[in-house]
């Protein structure tokens, strides 16, 4: 498969979890290393071939707008604007349709950094198949993960097809926020705010949810703590 020419960046959420550091700027502004969240996401799309990206904007929407209006260099970005309500994952992306067009795209959390010992995205793309596949999710290894403290969501068969935990007390993987799916995936789902999670969990009782493991290290940037953690590891330490 070709890698996608167009993403969709998920970047309207309020980021309560990260105050105060969301106190007067969107969770994508907050910087790790030097560089703010959705720069991280932003460059490593352009490393993948991706030309095109839908940025949806809600918290402090002018600031995000206006950071990605400075930016240099690709991808070319157009705003989803969600001002007027937040609508998380699956909302989020059944308002950008119209702007995704109609090839596959990758879909990307703002929250997500990492180190990557192999090529993810690269990975993620031989991975998919849209005639077998609803979605391509990239997921990490939960022991050694910073910033996720969960129990694992998936377990992962050897023809890469994807089960949730269900009642098991714990899964080996977590999606890392990355990844592949038809821009109209979300489409049929109702009005206003929902999640991707439900129309995963119907994919993968189907047979039609696949991922792929990161040869890396996951940072998930989700609070201050973990910012700071994040931020130790891109710089050589613990």
């Amino acid at each position: 498969m070709t890698a996608p020419k167009t993403a969709m960046v998920l970047a309207a959420g309020l980021g309560t979890r990260m105050r105060p550091l969301t106190d007067d700027r969107p969770k994508a502004l907050v910087e790790v290393g030097g560089r703010a969240l959705i720069d991280h996401v932003l460059d490593r799309l352009a490393e993948a071939g991706v030309e095109r990206a839908v940025v949806n904007v809600h918290w402090f929407a002018d600031r995000l707008e206006a950071h990605l209006a400075a930016r240099r260099g690709g991808p070319e970005i157009v705003i989803s604007d969600e001002r007027a309500e937040l609508l998380e994952t699956g909302g989020g992306l059944k308002k950008a349709h119209p702007l995704l067009g109609d090839a596959p795209v990758f879909v990307a959390n703002i929250d997500s950094v990492w180190i990557d010992r192999g090529d993810a995205l690269a990975d993620l793309v031989r991975l998919w198949n849209p005639q077998t596949m609803d979605a391509a999710l990239l997921l990490a290894r939960r022991e050694g993960s910073i910033g996720f403290e969960g129990d694992g969501d998936v377990f992962l068969a050897e023809d890469c097809r994807l089960t949730f935990r269900g009642d098991a007390p714990s899964a080996p993987f977590a999606y890392m926020g990355v990844h592949i799916t038809r821009p109209g995936y979300a489409d049929d789902g109702p009005d206003g705010p929902f999640s991707l999670s439900p129309l995963w969990r119907k994919s993968a009782a189907e047979g039609r949810l696949f991922g792929c493991v990161l040869n890396g290290d996951w940072m998930h940037v989700g609070d201050p703590q973990a910012r700071d953690q994040a931020e130790a590891r891109l710089a050589g330490g613990a």
